[in-house]
């Protein structure tokens, strides 16, 4: 295989504090060795190993490549009008979810993976190398599993979440709708998916059947992760811990016990900065779960209805600015939070035997990121050791 050094790196994140200073394992005058798809070495500039090729970082801040932990990009549609009236301060009445659920279904395979693909594209411009995605907007046995054979087609990180609401179908008998999810959807879906999800919320699905749920899905080999939280107390962020799921996704409404519950398992808390600032909700308190030593991912949320955006390096300025984030913890939260959160080690950090997957950006340090919000400063993104963008 080719090795490469990047060298004349202003500052590099590793996310290893053996390597470098602080949680993020900075170094400063930095260089990275890259052999094939994996890191092969991280350190000074100084004391960097020959390799056969030799790349010139001019000073800009590399970077471990955004993990994105939480999206919805199988769908059709937008939902313009829905954000509009809703920013406007208008009265509206739409379908929401259900809205994307029945253009998704009128969809061809075709139409939704370009969608897909469109939206990774995006992401990988700025600076996502590795992404989750979630079924959700099919709640239909064939139409949720054609949704994440066609997110398997993309990536690994794969989430049945049939149970994202009750389908418009079984409006009137819900229990009959968690037994479809629990029974012959799962059937069909799990051969697709690594995990499986539900949004335990009031007006989709309570404890009991997020319970039985995540039950169902662990019983055919999917690990739980979970929408908790988001919109007002419940049990969720409880029920994810108990189920030892690898994150509880939103917490924006915690009590002391939901925090100390975090604090004490191995439940990543994803937050999702995005959804807040799309619906004019309240920030979830990243300073709090921090503070008592919760482990915190931050993720994009990206889907059509309430947070429509593919940008990590805008939702790390979102928390830097509104959920009591430091630079440093945002940028760690969204690189190695996230790994965490999919429970990966190979991604998130740039330390020998990681994969390769980096970005350098325009600016000589990642505070930049929160402090130049807005701007692309994503110069180059390289996965698996090849420059992709």
């Amino acid at each position: 295989m080719t090795t490469t050094v990047i060298t004349n790196i202003g500052s590099l994140v590793t996310n290893d504090p053996a390597l470098g200073e602080g949680p993020l394992g900075l170094v400063r005058d930095a260089a990275l060795v890259l052999d094939g798809d994996r890191v092969a070495w991280a350190g000074p500039a100084s004391r960097a190993p020959d390799a056969d090729a030799r790349v010139d970082a001019a000073g800009r801040a590399v970077l471990p490549g955004f993990v994105d932990s939480h999206s919805h990009l199988v769908f059709a549609g937008d939902r313009t009008a829905e954000f509009n009236a809703r920013m406007s301060g208008q009265p509206y009445k739409a379908g929401g979810i259900r809205t994307t659920v029945a253009a998704t279904r009128a969809a061809t395979d075709a139409e939704l993976s370009v969608n897909v693909a469109r939206l990774l594209r995006e992401a990988l411009r700025q600076g996502t190398t590795t992404f989750e995605t979630k079924s959700g907007y099919g709640l239909t046995v064939e139409d949720e599993a054609r949704a994440l054979r066609i997110a398997a087609e993309h990536t690994d990180e794969v989430t049945y979440l049939g149970a994202h609401i009750v389908s418009p179908d079984f409006a009137d008998d819900p229990a009959a709708y968690v037994d479809l999810v629990t029974g012959p959807m799962l059937d069909a879906c799990a051969p697709y998916a690594r995990w499986v999800d539900v949004f335990c919320e009031k007006g989709a699905f309570d404890g009991d059947q997020a319970r039985a749920i995540l039950t169902a899905g662990k019983a055919k080999g999917l690990l739980p992760r979970i929408h908790a939280n988001q919109l007002s107390y419940g049990p969720g962020v409880q029920l994810a811990v108990e189920l030892d799921a690898a994150s509880a996704d939103h917490c924006t409404h915690l009590t002391d016990a939901d925090v100390d519950a975090l604090a004490s398992g191995n439940t990543v808390a994803t937050l999702l900065p995005g959804a807040e600032f799309s619906t004019r909700a309240e920030w979830p308190d990243a300073r709090r779960l921090l503070d008592a030593g919760v482990t915190v991912a931050l993720s994009t949320d990206c889907n059509p209805g309430s947070s429509f955006t593919s940008s990590v390096p805008f939702c790390v300025a979102l928390a830097v600015r509104d959920m009591g984030m430091t630079p440093d913890e945002a940028v760690w939260s969204a690189t190695a939070g996230g790994a965490a959160a999919l429970r990966r080690t190979d991604v998130g950090r740039l330390t020998p035997g990681a994969r390769a997957d980096l970005m350098l950006l325009d600016a000589p340090s990642h505070v930049h990121l929160a402090y130049r919000p807005g701007v692309p400063l994503v110069a180059e993104v390289w996965r698996r050791g090849v420059r992709v963008a």
